[in-house]
């Protein structure tokens, strides 16, 4: 080898080294080529020669190793490759002795560190074994891990498969064995114990059950038919029994017929197995208890309105107390004298506390204790306590109907009509007798608003069995009022006021009666305004005011007949006010009359002392107005004649006007306040009298110095008002 490097440097040491790099490098390698030594040499895929080769690879390699550093300097500065060549290889050479001499060196070392490695050769060989036994320990294992627990999710299928088998057939045994005990129960024992109420529960599931495997065809159903169908009827037999005995118990005579009712309340189940298992013993039982409750109710109500009316007061409303009748009319020969407890006919007094809630659901009147105690009731008093009566038995039964035979809507409003029908056409019946001749409008009034709030009480408790027939007594009621207002009203007209008698200052009985009877109407109907009776009584109002007028006609001065219409206005608006509200319209209206006639009469009894001087005083202000005071210039003698005529009577003026007018008036605070009013105008009109006066025009007069002093004049007229 040191031979053929020796002869390839010395064939290379006539390489051209001042050349290109890559040139050299190929010269040098030609001149290899052509050497004898490498001529048979196998150099495989570094053969330069094959045609294999692929020689931009190599000219990629060349090209690469030309880039070394070292390469580069060697071939700038010109190196000998022989020379250089040779030192490499001396200094391998020497390298190599280094190498051999550290190994001899550390050869025990080495020998020391072969016999470890075969000694743990041996125990990882060792070792090997083991974890190869635990390998195929293991997967041994796993195989049978895997293989429990495909078990175990079969097991666990086919239990979910065994439990849900075993509740429906559990719950399909449970329904289809009949125990000993329900048969034993159902048999024997009586249908008020509470074991044969839940032991009828379970036959009436299993009855159901029995029903749904029928229609299955279930197999199984037949084996348990034949007792099932035994255990109903006997059930069916004795609940039959047990219920019309108790429909037949209301029959007996004075038997509290809810109690009986509140039994069945408690077995109502009963009911509704016949309904769901025997209709035809349901049907029965329900016409059964229809037809007895129906005679039980006609029966009751019959006998009940028949005595309440014997409480009645002897003596009522004709048609000929009306309010324009005058009170002469009824006196005669035959005539029979008014009795004590008869009741008033215009006046409401007492008998509006029959709308207030404590007498509006109070008891309900007793007949024969009434007569016992003999005691009478206005109709509206009897009228309320038999209706009461049919509000909470009718609120009752139609409740009871709904919960026990399990009706609503219409057909529980048919079936309640079934049993109360008869009864409520009784009522309408009688009731239609008694209105077509009642001539009591306050009475009919006051039942008008006992319906209205009994039809509320029962929209409030959400029971609309007795709707129609409140409806049907408002049908009776509403036309009844109407015509007996019209009465009263054609009554007022046709009066003639010449045919009444004495004529008389102090308020008229017509006028006291329509102020009674409006009172009390209007009173009433603000509870439940309604637009009828409101344009009703307008026209009421409106006769009673031309009445009023025609009757002041009569008077020949004009003095009393402003005397008879204050007296008349003042008791209408006072007995109004003790009952309607200040605002109604009938007060108001009233009111402004009084006002008017008021302020009327106060200029009336102020003109005979001081009419020169009011007459003075209107004609002086109006031509102040006009600016032509100075016309009244030569009035001095007028003027004195004025001054010196109030300044010597005023005093007995005013003390004769004051006690005129509390003759005049009934009304002592009306009278006051007719006199203050009087003396506040005559203030009035004194201090005009006074502005006139120092006015240019009558500064001069000398008798201005007579004037009273205005102020001392008030003091003085303070002390003739009447303190009461």
């Amino acid at each position: 080898m040191a031979d053929g490097v020796s002869g390839a440097v010395e064939a290379g040491s006539n390489v051209n080294t001042t050349g290109n790099p890559t040139q050299i490098a190929m010269a040098y390698l030609q001149d290899e080529k052509t050497d004898g030594e490498i001529t048979n040499l196998n150099l495989g895929e570094l053969d330069l020669t094959t045609d294999e080769f692929i020689l931009d690879e190599v000219d990629v390699h060349i090209q690469a190793n030309l880039e070394d550093d070292l390469v580069k300097e060697a071939l700038k500065t010109g190196v000998d490759l022989r020379q250089y060549s040779k030192q490499v290889e001396a200094e391998l050479q020497r390298i190599e002795q280094a190498s051999i001499k550290d190994y001899i060196k550390e050869s025990q070392n080495i020998a020391s560190l072969h016999n470890q490695i075969t000694a743990c050769d041996s125990i990882l060989e060792r070792m090997e074994g083991m974890l190869s036994g635990f390998q195929s320990d293991l997967s041994s294992i796993s195989s049978e891990i895997q293989t429990l627990q495909q078990q175990s999710v079969s097991m666990n299928v086919r239990l979910k498969n065994r439990q849900a088998v075993r509740s429906h057939l559990s719950q399909l045994v449970d329904e289809l064995v009949v125990p000993g005990v329900m048969i034993s129960t159902i048999l024997e024992s009586p249908v008020t114990e509470q074991e044969f109420l839940e032991q009828l529960h379970e036959l009436n599931s299993k009855i159901n059950f029995a029903k749904e495997l029928s229609f299955r065809e279930t197999l199984a159903c037949s084996d348990i038919q034949d007792i099932v169908d035994r255990l109903k009827l006997k059930a069916v037999t004795k609940i039959r029994e047990f219920i019309l005995q108790k429909i037949y118990s209301f029959r007996k005579p004075m038997t509290n017929y809810q109690i009986p009712q509140n039994t069945l309340l408690k077995y109502r189940f009963f009911y509704q197995f016949l309904l769901a298992n025997e209709r035809t013993v349901a049907k029965e039982i329900r016409d059964e208890y229809v037809d007895t409750m129906s005679k039980i109710y006609y029966s009751y109500f019959k006998s009940y309105s028949s005595r309440l009316l014997k409480v009645q007061y002897e003596e009522v409303a004709d048609k000929d107390d009306l309010m324009g009748v005058e009170d002469t009319a009824k006196k005669g020969f035959f005539s029979k004298p008014s009795l004590k407890s008869r009741n008033t006919i215009f006046t409401l007094g007492q008998r509006g506390a029959i709308l207030s809630p404590a007498e509006l659901e109070g008891p309900i009147l007793v007949p024969h204790t009434a007569q016992r105690g003999d005691s009478r009731y206005p109709y509206e008093t009897l009228f309320r306590s038999q209706h009461y009566a049919l509000l909470d038995n009718g609120c009752r039964e139609y409740l009871f109907l709904c919960d026990f035979f399990m009706v609503t809507g219409n057909s529980a409003l048919d079936l309640f009509n079934c049993i109360m029908g008869k009864t409520l056409s009784m009522f309408l019946k009688s009731m239609s007798t008694y209105v077509s001749d009642c001539y009591d409008s306050i009475a009919i009034f006051l039942c008008i608003h006992i319906i209205l709030r009994f039809r509320a009480i029962t929209a409030k408790r959400t029971i609309p069995a007795l709707d129609k027939y409140w409806e049907a007594v408002l049908e009776l009621l509403w036309p009844r009022f109407e015509l007996l207002l019209e009465m009263n009203i054609q009554s007022i007209r046709n009066t003639d006021p010449q045919k009444l008698g004495v004529l008389d200052t102090r308020p008229h009985y017509i006028t006291r009666r329509y102020a009674e009877f409006s009172s009390a109407i209007v009173s009433i109907n603000q509870t439940f305004p309604n637009e009828r009776t409101n344009t009703l009584l307008g026209q009421l109002q409106v006769d009673v005011e031309n009445f009023v007028l025609k009757m002041a006609a009569e008077f020949p001065s004009r003095r009393d007949q402003l005397i008879f219409l204050i007296n008349n206005y003042d008791m209408l608006l006072g007995v109004l006010m003790e009952r309607a509200a200040d605002d109604s319209k009938e007060v108001e209206s009233f009111q402004q009359l009084l006002l008017a006639r008021t302020q009327e009469f106060i200029e009336e009894i102020l003109s005979p002392p001081f009419g020169g001087m009011i007459a003075f005083v209107k004609e002086a202000e109006a031509l102040m107005e006009k600016g032509q005071l100075d016309r009244l210039k030569n009035e001095e003698a007028r003027i004195t004649q004025l001054v010196r005529g109030f300044s010597g009577t005023w005093k007995q003026s005013v003390e004769s006007m004051s006690q005129d007018v509390m003759r005049s008036f009934t009304n002592f605070k009306n009278g006051t306040s007719i006199i203050q009013g009087a003396l506040t105008q005559l203030i009035q009109y004194y201090h005009g009298f006074h502005k006139i006066l120092n006015q240019p025009t009558f500064r001069s007069l000398a008798v201005r110095s007579e004037l009273i002093n205005l102020h001392h004049l008030m003091v003085e007229v303070k002390k003739h008002k009447p303190n009461f």
